[in-house]
This record gives structure tokens, sequence and C-alpha cells, in this order.
């Protein structure tokens, strides 16, 4: 028997005498979720064999099961469109789309596909709008008639009465019967016609139980249709009103559901008109009422059922899974080609240019042009907006915000007058922000981009704070930390110190100190590292694996030093690792950022914890052994960046240096005493 074959028998043979017991060991193995959010309702598993004649390898392994060659399909049924010409519309072409991406057998809809209450003239233009759009589906589609199908509204200079029937003469010319069945793979699909009237007078209307009735006619059809799919996996009914929810629509169905449970494989109802998604099982049949995809929508609560969507159904002959689907989720895979891609790669770690620093004078005023350079570096045009923001009210843009298009390769500098009054920078003090949004344009499709929003540069003057009574240290928070431009700080190519005092309180798989893009320290799963950036690559030198555990809860000094050579990291003055790093350093990219790693769009992985008494120096201040730390640090010619926490005035720190190198707090980072 060769290799194959053995296989083959004995994955045949792992399943029937495995299966069983590896289930039992998956089952064992999966531990408890501590919420129910992420329990849904799902149907039985689907049915599996073991096939050695479909399984094909020529290596050992777990035995896989197969899923069964039953003949399973997937329709989508489209809600209500009605909503108004443009808006409706264009969302119902963007369902077009999504499901022409999934390619169901076909498309079942539930009425009200136009906006109707029309006369003839009007009524057939919306009718060849609507199956204009249809007809770029891929799939067939069939139509149920809704009341704005169906409706007849006088228009000014028209004719003074509707027609017997309104509209229904022209749907069935146009779109096709009011009610009607088809077979399809083993089920049968009905559509029926909920708008037939008041059977004494005819009159057609919503919300009165006297005309939502289902004329004795098209009931013995529904019996005789039922009867002729009894041998059917599943039936599945289609009408506009969801009649089984009651009030205003009476208790006709009454005599209809009877009728349903009694053929035994009624499966599902679908409905639309109420323009939000409800699920209402009754005796064993699921009675499911569609929101809109077009149609009126207040968006209430979107995850609650209130939004444009359309339903997915997968049919199998045991059972049928249900799922909806915003429109416009639905992405199309061969849209996003290598080019594109790189592209937004390349637009995301491309960040604004900005010109001069705004100046801050002692009072808090400033009145001076913003410039902000956009570029496009990739082959693919781009659209754009900026709106500099702040919150703190008092500043004033002009423009507000501006948009246009990058072609590519191209740059652009923008300019905004930006002033704030003088007063004075009081706790309300907020920084200057630019909000940046991009699109990415191709022939086939628009890709937008999450708008980032970016720290623009300030030159402070702010008057040194009093030393407090209690020493204060700066608190990241769970997203925070206290930024610096790089422009802002005077980092040449070394030499370089940078140290630091640092509690932690706990430890995180990665948490940043302090530092940059050329320097700085950070906890690799509780063991503190230094680094510099030299030469284009990363060096470091990390607190000894077999050294005793680097415990929390304590306060420690780091000191990290770089000779342009060889690096040294001290921990309470104390030398514990130095490496060979030669080389130019890299000195320029995201901001310094204190109690965080720094990040383009922000500060990242915040330290649980606090730090003081940060300083950077242009020299290499420790060349021995050890050392004795000072716990208040003072500021020297070779000081770049001094924080001693002992203030925070609006949502600035002081920077002792000397340099005015003033950082922001961020994302919620404080100033406080250390016990906090």
């Amino acid at each position: 028997m060769d290799r194959l074959k053995i296989t083959r028998l004995w994955i045949v043979l792992g399943v029937l005498v495995c299966g069983p017991s590896l289930a039992s060991a998956q089952e064992d193995a999966i531990a408890p979720l501590s919420h129910d959010r992420h329990t849904y309702h799902h149907n039985p598993p689907h049915p599996v064999v073991s096939d050695g004649s479909r399984f094909i390898t020529n290596r050992p392994g777990a035995p896989l099961a197969l899923p069964t060659e039953d003949d399973a399909f997937v329709f989508a049924v489209f809600g209500d469109r009605t909503g108004g010409p443009n808006e409706g519309v264009d969302v119902l072409a963007q369902a077009v789309a999504d499901v022409n991406l999934l390619e169901p057998d076909l498309v079942m809809t539930v009425g009200d596909m136009i906006d109707g209450y029309n006369e003839t003239p009007g009524w057939l233009q919306q009718m060849n709008q609507f199956k204009a759009i249809m007809s770029e589906l891929i799939c067939p589609w069939f139509p149920v008639a809704g009341n704005h199908d169906i409706y007849w509204r006088d228009e000014e200079g028209g004719e003074t009465e509707a027609p017997v029937g309104e509209h229904e003469k022209s749907y069935e010319l146009h779109f096709g019967p009011l009610w009607y069945a088809f077979d399809h793979k083993g089920s049968r699909f009905i559509v029926l016609y909920s708008d037939e009237g008041d059977p004494e007078t005819g009159r057609k209307a919503i919300r009165r139980p006297e005309t939502q009735r289902m004329s004795p006619e098209q009931l013995a059809w529904l019996k005789q249709t039922l009867e002729g799919g009894k041998d059917a996996d599943h039936i599945f009914i289609f009408l506009h009103h969801p009649r089984w929810i009651g009030g205003g629509y009476g208790d006709d169905w009454d005599k209809v559901h009877p009728l349903l449970v009694e053929a035994g494989n009624v499966t599902a109802v679908f409905a639309g008109h109420i323009h939000r998604m409800r699920y209402d099982p009754r005796d064993g049949i699921e009675y499911i009422t569609l929101a809109t995809i077009g149609g009126g929508q207040r968006g209430t609560a979107p995850k609650a059922g209130w939004l444009h969507q359309y339903h997915l159904v997968t049919v199998r002959k045991q059972q049928v899974a249900l799922a909806a689907i915003p429109v416009g989720e639905a992405l199309d895979v061969r849209n996003i080609t290598g080019e594109v891609s790189l592209s937004v790669e390349a637009l995301t770690n491309t960040a604004p240019r900005f010109g001069a620093p705004l100046e801050v004078t002692d009072d808090g005023s400033v009145e001076q042009t913003l410039q902000i350079t956009l570029s496009n570096p990739t082959q693919i045009d781009v659209e754009f907006e900026v709106t500099p923001t702040s919150d703190d009210g008092r500043w004033t843009f002009v423009p507000d915000h501006t948009h246009g298009k990058l072609t590519a390769g191209e740059a652009v500098t923008l300019d905004f007058h930006v002033a704030r009054p003088g007063g004075s920078l009081d706790a309300s003090a907020r920084p200057v922000y630019a909000a940046v949004g991009l699109d990415l344009l191709t022939d086939r499709a628009r890709f937008p981009i999450p708008t980032e929003t970016y720290l623009v540069p300030g030159s402070l003057v702010l008057a040194a704070p009093p030393v407090p009574a209690q020493e204060l240290v700066l608190h990241p928070g769970e997203r925070g930390a206290a930024t610096v431009p790089m422009a802002g700080l005077a980092i040449e190519s070394g030499p370089v110190t940078l140290e630091c005092f640092v509690h932690p309180t706990a430890f995180d798989r990665r948490d940043g100190i302090v530092g940059s893009p050329s320097i700085g320290f950070w906890f690799n799963q509780g063991r503190p590292v230094f680094y510099v950036f030299v030469d284009g690559r990363w060096a470091d030198v990390e607190y000894p694996a077999d050294a005793a555990p680097f415990a929390p809860n304590q306060t420690y000094h780091f000191a990290g030093t770089w000779d342009q050579h060889t690096m040294r990291f001290y921990i309470d003055g104390e030398l514990i690792a130095e490496a060979a790093a030669p080389g130019e350093l890299r000195v320029a990219g995201n901001p310094f950022t204190v109690g965080a790693d720094s990040g383009r769009r922000g500060p990242r992985n915040s330290l649980d914890g606090w730090i003081d008494g940060v300083r950077l120096s242009d020299t290499v201040r420790y060349t021995d052994e050890g050392f004795v730390p000072v716990r208040r640090m003072q500021t020297d010619d070779n000081t770049l960046l001094l924080l001693q926490m002992d203030a925070a005035q609006g949502e600035y720190l002081y920077d002792h240096s000397g340099r005015a190198a003033h950082p922001t707090l961020r994302e919620g980072a404080t100033v406080g005493a250390a016990a906090e």
C-alpha cells in the first residue's frame, strides 16, 4: 500500500476513533467567557463526513473532518428604498454593488421600491430608475409590491380620480404579478400582496385594519401554493407589511398564520415597511422585518436595526442562516491592489509638516499665520480636508477648514490665520491640533483613510512654577503622556544622556517610559531596556534576564548614555549593561514622549505608574561604574530638556532647561502627588 493510501486510511480511522475524545479535549480546553456579548445564537454545527477519497496529503497529522457535499445556496433580501430620489437611489446602487461581490443565487425585495404616491407619468419615471439600478445585479431579482409602489395621488393639473386598483395594472405590466411563487434548489419562494385594500370599498390605506385584509382569491391561491410545495425543504414567504405585529394591521394575519404552521415547512416570512429590523419567531416560523436599503432612515440605533442594510440567507436542507449586512460594508477584494495597499501605507506614514511654531506670548495671545504642508508620496490622486481645532474656545482659525486635491507626487502648503486673545495661560488653556482627512482615489473606488489629529507645534512663554511643598510627578494614565516635537529639541548627532526617575506599578507586555526616535527607555515584559537609533538600526541593552526580578511599586533612577561609539545603561547609579553602538544618531521623526512610547499619531503603550525628573543632555554625564543619583536635577549649558513636574499650567509642563521646550499633556495625563 502506498503512503498516500495509508495516510487516507489513517485519517478516516482517526476521525472515527479519535473524533469524540478529540472534541471532548477541545471543549475542556475552552475557558469560559467573562461576559456573554459574544455568545450569539447559531444553528447546530454543519454535518461533516470522513472521506479519504476527498482528502489528499502525504503528511501525517490530526484528523480533519470534511463538509458534506449537499447543495446549499444563498439569497439576499432588500428592504424599503423609499426615501427620496437622491439619497435613496444612491444607497440602493451601493447595495447592488455590494451584493454583486457576494454573488447570491437571487435577490428578493419586500416592497416600497419607488416613492410613488403620484400619477402614471411620474410613476413610470421612478419605476424605470429603480429597474435600471437593479439591472446592474448579476443575479435575478424578484419584486414585492408595497404601498409606495401602488398608491395613487393626484398631482396638480392631473387626473382627479384614481383608477380602480390605483397603480396595480402599471405594476403588473412593468414589475410582475402582484402575487406569485417559484421554486429553487429544493425551496419554494412565495410572494404575497399586502395592499389589496378594503374588500368592501376597495380603498387602500395603511394603519387601517379594514384595508389590511387578504382577499379570498389570494388566500385560496396561498393555500393551493402551500400544498403544492409540501415536498420542499423550505418555504420562504415575502410581503411588504409585517401584519403579524398587529396594531394598525388588525388581526387578519390570524387566518394566515395557521395555514403556514399547518404546512409544516414554512421556514421564514420576510417583510419591511417599518424601516427598522425586527425578529418575531412564532410557532417555529421565523418572522423577519427588514430595515431600509435607501428608504427614510432615522438611524436611531444602527446596531439595534435602524440602518441601511440587506439580509443574506444561507439555505441548507435542515437549516438556514441569517445575517444582516450594513450597506457599503462589503469590500471588493480586486480593488485593493498592491498599489492601493502600498499607497495607503505611504499616506498614513506621511505626517503633515508645520511651519513656524505658534508663538504664544506670556499673556496667552497669538496672532500669526499657521502653515501646514501636505504631501502625496503616491502615484494615485488624493483628496484632503484639514481642520485646525482646539478644546480652548478662545482660539480662532480662518478659514475654519480647507479641502482640495493632491495629484500624484504633489505637495501643497495651506495657510490659516490663527489668533487667541490675551489674558493668561490659565487652567483651561489648550493647544491647537490639526485634523487631517484623506481619501485615496482610484479609477474604480474611493478609499477613505481615518482622520488623524496632529499636535501643532507651539512656542510658549511660561513662568517657572514655584517648587511645591510636596513632590509632584507625571501620571500618564491609561493612554496619556507628555510630548515635545523633535523640532523643539536641539538633539544633534551625539553625544547624549537621558535620565529619569520612574515608578512602575504594574507591567504589561510593553510599557513605554520616556524617549524619542533617537533615544529612550521602555519595559519589555517588566525588564527595562535602553535604546538608541544609529545608522538606520536600533541598538539596545536590556536588564539581564538572569538577574533578580525587576520589582514594581518601587522608584528607580534610569540613566542612559551614548558617546557616538558605546551605549551604557545605569539603574540607581549602577552600570548594568553596555554595548558598542557606533554611527550617526537619528534626530527627526515622532515627538519626544514622556510616560509612553513615541508614536506619530500620539502616545502608545503608556506607563502604568509615574515618572519624574526627566533630563535630556547633549553630553555624556556618567562614565564611571557608578554614581549617586540626585533626586532634583539641575540645569546647565548641556541641558536640552529638564522636567521637574512642579505643576501643570493648563495642558503644559514647564521646561526648566531654559530652552522653552515646554511639553504638552496628552490624552488625560496629569501632574499630581506620587502617592496618587
